[in-house]
């Protein structure tokens, strides 16, 4: 069945709502921490924590006056938790509450990447298993090389998806840092202690050490994996689009009932989806490039980062995700012709066994430089007629007087490329 992706983790994650509820928690649990060391009275602490609140619309209305969004959040919370508010955010700089909350926030948006990702290997896998000797055509520069199985393509995209799941779960290790260390990162205004507090209820490691802010290094490698993970999904998109063309149709993403495919030729059936995720990962890649950029800052930070940040971030998770729910969809629906797929193998007529015959004639005790010329000045024959190459082999002395008829035979066996196919699948415990 397709699905019709509905953004609601990511929209919930990258709303208004879930970034001041993050940084709540974060002046919430500073709080905690500075009463534990003598540092706010036990009754405002219990205020804070049953009065502390916001609303995002009142927020939005101080900011047009501020023009500072945390000082707006703070003036919002301290309405609703009245004097005891003015044990809130000391000894704090505002990307202590900004950057630690945004590394929450990323944790989430990554874990639930992770989620797609493992569910598209668990899909590849049984395609593979589904299509473990399904006969095709290898391709190499677009030209047709030596067989290969159509599950042994998808084992290969399963073995990148493991990759890329091995990859976003460091990123999403590399990332999870908080910090709560003032204004340049000396803890000059607040105990240390306050910091390790936070992270540990956030569940967040401390960075080991900061300036105002957390180090871009770590985003620019969270977006790098989402660029590496949109690239994979572009390669495989790529291959089924070129899969699907009308002269090769060996695998179709699904063409559901009533769906239209061109205004002007209604026999049309384009790979849409498809060519939807190639295109936005071309985005997600120049995101990560803009990460990059906001590696390198002013001194202890500027804010030429931020503007950024809340564009890109929000929009390389929710691209990702979205672009991995619909190719689980169509890898999930996928069309698969076997037949086509055989169809073409046999198109050029055994000119895929030529290095078997090559090969077997340097067995036989020829150069390779003399086998491979025998073979090639009857493969090319074979190209610009059409004549069967076994047929070209047998008709050429020279290659006779090597190899019998019989041996010629013997080479031309699709099951010998396949041979090995067990041991590959054995690695995947298949």
């Amino acid at each position: 069945m397709i699905e019709r992706y509905t953004l609601p983790e990511m929209k919930r994650i990258w709303s208004q709502e879930n970034k001041f509820r993050k940084w709540l928690d974060v002046e919430i649990y500073a709080c905690e921490a500075l009463n534990e060391m003598g540092q706010i009275p036990d009754a405002a602490l219990k205020e804070i924590k049953e009065k502390a609140d916001f609303n995002v619309d009142r927020v939005l209305e101080i900011e047009e006056i501020t023009n500072h969004d945390v000082i707006a959040f703070l003036t919002c919370v301290g309405e609703y938790v009245g004097d005891s508010s003015k044990y809130i955010h000391m000894g704090l700089t505002s990307s202590d509450v900004v950057d630690t909350a945004q590394a929450v926030q990323i944790k989430e948006s990554g874990e639930q990447i992770l989620g797609r990702l493992i569910k598209l290997y668990e899909v590849l896998l049984e395609k593979a298993k589904e299509h473990r000797n399904t006969l095709m055509i290898g391709r190499t520069h677009g030209i047709h090389a030596e067989p290969i199985t159509f599950g042994l393509k998808m084992l290969l995209w399963a073995a990148e998806t493991e990759r890329n799941i091995d990859r976003m779960k460091a990123a999403v290790a590399t990332v999870s840092v908080g910090k709560i260390s003032g204004a340049v990162g000396t803890y000059a205004n607040i105990d240390p202690r306050v910091e390790a507090h936070v992270c540990k209820r956030l569940g967040l490691d401390r960075a080991k050490v900061s300036t105002q802010v957390i180090q871009r290094d770590r985003h620019a490698e969270f977006m790098s994996t989402l660029a590496v993970i949109a690239s994979s999904l572009d390669k495989f998109a790529t291959e089924i689009r070129s899969l699907q063309r009308t002269d090769i149709l060996e695998a179709e993403e699904f063409f559901k009932k009533g769906q239209k495919g061109s205004s002007a030729m209604p026999h049309k059936r384009n790979p849409i989806v498809t060519e939807r995720i190639c295109g936005m990962a071309r985005l997600v890649r120049g995101n990560a490039l803009a990460a990059m950029e906001n590696v390198a800052l002013w001194h202890e930070r500027d804010i030429s980062h931020s503007s950024v940040e809340r564009v890109i971030i929000p929009d390389s998770t929710t691209a990702v995700d979205y672009m991995l729910f619909k190719f689980i969809n169509i890898m999930e629906n996928l069309l698969v012709y076997p037949e086509n797929m055989k169809r073409n193998v046999e198109r050029t007529h055994g000119l895929i066994f030529s290095q078997r015959v090559m090969l077997a004639m340097v067995d036989k005790g020829l150069s390779r430089e003399r086998s491979y010329e025998l073979v090639q000045r009857n493969a090319m024959p074979s190209w610009s007629t059409g004549e069967p190459f076994q047929e070209l082999l047998f008709k050429d002395e020279e290659v006779m007087n090597v190899l019998s008829k019989e041996e010629i035979t013997e080479l031309f066996d699709y099951s010998f490329h396949l041979q090995y196919i067990d041991e590959i699948y054995s690695r995947f415990g298949l």
